[in-house]
């Protein structure tokens, strides 16, 4: 890895993306046909700058620059590329349900590229200092667009929870950061690496300070006991602000646990293994099983998200081993393709609830998704593979990243949680294909007003549900790029 003490480049995709953000706000503000060009113009900003990171891929080599608070490698702009997609395809999806409810269109679009910036910025971030920029700059974001439906008490109260949770959640972080620099005497990541392998730094207090960087990463991942926010945010904010928690977002707290665990913290990986691996069991088994009680659809999902958190980092537990290093870098590259698997399906799963949604009535209970396949057969189908991915069932590809994370887990010798994985995966099958049995084989219950449905939505998400299916059936390229790109960017 070089070190460059000023190099602009290593930011440059943070100033593109600053830069589009300003034209967004300024055609808000002074455009006579505003909400059409503010969308078009996010749209396509976002989606030159996701082209232009899956370009740099190849080419890049891992350089720290901005004296040491930054790092550019290919990892990073992989995640950037992905999570400036996502983000894309989330405005593209919620678009005509921001107009219905009245959110404030030009304040949803602004949130988001905010929401964005900060996670371009935990991507990128090689100092601690950085990284707490970034979260509380992805943050503020969401805790805002949660409550851009004002007059909704639902959307205030999940807004109000979000904002103190995530403080306290702040706060761990904080409170690690502080210890980790009383223990090395550094906030660079890699120079702590360095303190903690040269036997430097003050173990006790090091292990301390882990053990709050892990709650607070806990909390960014939704993972249990730190999962409480979830389903009551997930509910409780309209459903286009739920998909931009729900998807981009994953990027960014995946990158910021690889950073500081893995390229920080590495010395101390006997102690921060067996955390992770006591929220993976916790978060298997909640995520899965109080998901079975539950029929408003958004906190399905909201469990079912705290359950796949666990499940990615049962691959990260399992990468070091002592002073096994072999089995690292397809572990890593395992759990970066969950993320990448999972947020897919995510934005399907929510383009469907989104596109079947009308004006005043929101399409989030078990309910509503009665006879679909009879009235909306086009998201009847979409969905059918949305569940079967997330259920882990082939062909699609939730089905492979569940096997990629498992095979990991086995190498590791983790025999019996792999078994307890897979059994977890089974109880969480069992509301996956409730959903599938309600759409197929139920008559409806409820009639609300078809919806209009804009070509370019519809078009969209059955690209999305197809691509679900088509990398389970050829995930080899997908997986084969997370691998190298992770190889890469932590030297190995």
């Amino acid at each position: 890895m070089t070190l460059d003490v000023l190099n602009i480049a290593t930011v440059s995709a943070e100033i593109v993306l600053l830069l589009l953000l300003s034209l967004v706000m300024l055609l808000d503000l002074f455009s006579a046909n505003r909400a059409r060009l503010v969308h078009l113009t996010s749209v396509v900003g976002l989606l030159m700058i996701a082209a232009w990171q899956v370009l740099e891929i190849g080419s890049i080599t891992p350089t720290i620059g901005m004296n040491g608070l930054v790092v550019m490698d290919p990892m990073g702009a992989f995640l950037k590329a992905s999570a400036a997609l996502a983000t894309a395809v989330t405005l593209v999806y919620a678009r005509r349900t921001i107009a219905d409810q009245e959110m404030g269109f030009g304040e949803f679009h602004l949130f988001a590229l905010f929401s964005l910036l900060g996670g371009f910025v935990m991507i990128s971030a090689n100092h601690l200092l950085t990284i707490y920029m970034g979260v509380e700059l992805l943050s503020l974001s969401l805790y805002a667009a949660v409550a851009l439906r004002r007059e909704s008490a639902v959307s205030t109260e999940a807004a109000m929870k979000y904002f103190v949770l995530g403080a306290l959640a702040s706060g761990f972080l904080l409170y690690g950061m502080s210890m980790i620099y009383g223990a090395t005497g550094s906030l660079e990541i890699t120079a702590i690496q360095d303190k903690v392998a040269a036997g430097s730094a003050d173990r006790l207090v090091m292990v301390f300070g882990t053990v709050f960087l892990v709650a607070g990463l806990a909390f960014k991942l939704g993972v249990v006991p730190f999962h409480m926010w979830v389903p009551d945010v997930y509910q409780g904010a309209p459903t286009a602000t739920t998909l931009l928690i729900g998807a981009a977002p994953k990027f960014a707290a995946f990158a910021i646990t690889i950073r500081l665990l893995v390229s920080g913290l590495i010395g101390v990986a006997a102690d921060w293994q067996q955390m992770l691996l006591v929220l993976c069991v916790l978060s298997l088994l909640v995520g899965n099983l109080v998901a079975l009680v539950q029929t408003n659809i958004k906190r399905v999902l909201a469990y079912s998200t705290i359950a796949h958190m666990g499940f990615m980092l049962l691959a990260i537990a399992s990468g070091v081993l002592g002073e096994r290093t072999d089995g690292a870098v397809n572990a890593y590259g395992a759990s970066m393709f969950y993320v990448v698997t999972y947020a897919l399906t995510t934005l399907a799963s929510f383009g469907v609830i989104l596109l079947a949604s009308s004006r005043g009535v929101e399409f989030d209970t078990l309910d509503d998704f009665k006879g679909l396949a009879k009235t909306r057969p086009d998201l009847a189908w979409i969905m059918l593979i949305v569940a079967f991915s997330l259920a882990g069932i082939p062909p699609t590809v939730g089905f492979y990243a569940k096997l990629a994370v498992l095979e990991s887990v086995v190498t590791a010798g983790y025999v019996g949680l792999a078994i307890y994985a897979v059994m977890t995966s089974l109880i969480g099958a069992f509301f996956y294909l409730r959903i599938v049995k309600v759409m197929f084989f139920d008559e409806p219950v409820r009639v609300h007003p078809a919806p209009v449905v804009c070509q370019i939505q519809r078009w969209l998400l059955s690209v999305n549900g197809l691509t679900v299916l088509a990398l389970g059936i050829f995930p080899g390229p997908l997986l084969v790029w997370c691998v190298t790109a992770v190889r890469i960017s932590l030297g190995t």
